[in-house]
């Protein structure tokens, strides 16, 4: 297994996870609800944040590899999904939206599994929509680990809320997309099977 820093630092973001669900479960006179939410913003956005530059790194250091293209992923949709859940315990969001999101990510990492083992991974590479999902998505996940009025007047739970669900809509469309790219191939493969 190759070890790096971008690669690193993608091992870091994954461990840092707990951490962030954790936050909300410390006993209450450790801290407070509203320092809960603080901790798990901060570490949800420093994760976002070393998702960005461990790619910037691998690219700019030429330090690019098959393990670490594996990885990263992994690690951007454990800490979603941890996120999701968490904010669903918390009842921030609602499991439509949780399930939506989490489901579709599965659903597509086995369509573009299996279409790199058929040699045909560029019919499901990311679309600008998938982009605009994932922009909505950390946007609305933080505001929703706060969950607290910003500058005393931005209602970070309610914009959280309508962007986590403006995220799921746009993740149904994105999924129907990759399907619609990938079905010629699923269809020629079915056939011949």
């Amino acid at each position: 297994m190759p070890f790096n820093i971008p690669i690193l630092l993608t091992w870091l973001r994954m461990a840092v996870i707990p951490l962030m669900v954790g936050v909300f479960f410390l006993p209450p006179h450790w801290m407070t609800v509203y320092q809960q939410g603080l901790a798990a913003t901060a570490i949800f956005i420093l994760a976002a944040v070393t998702d960005w530059f461990d790619g910037y790194l691998a690219r700019r250091w030429d330090e690019t590899t098959s393990f670490g293209a594996f990885l990263d992923p992994v690690a951007d949709k454990l800490i979603v999904a941890g996120a999701l859940l968490l904010l669903l315990q918390l009842g921030r969001t609602n499991a439509v939206v949780a399930f939506i999101i989490i489901g579709r990510e599965i659903a597509i990492t086995a369509l573009r599994e299996w279409m790199a083992q058929i040699g045909a991974s560029k019919s499901v590479a990311v679309s600008s929509v998938g982009k605009v999902k994932t922009a909505a998505q950390m946007v609305a996940i933080p505001m929703l680990l706060y969950a607290y009025p910003l500058l005393g007047v931005i209602d970070t739970l309610y914009i959280g809320q309508r962007l986590l669900e403006v995220a799921a809509a746009l993740t149904l469309w994105s999924m129907f997309y990759y399907l619609r790219k990938a079905w010629p191939l699923i269809s020629e493969k079915r056939g011949a099977d």
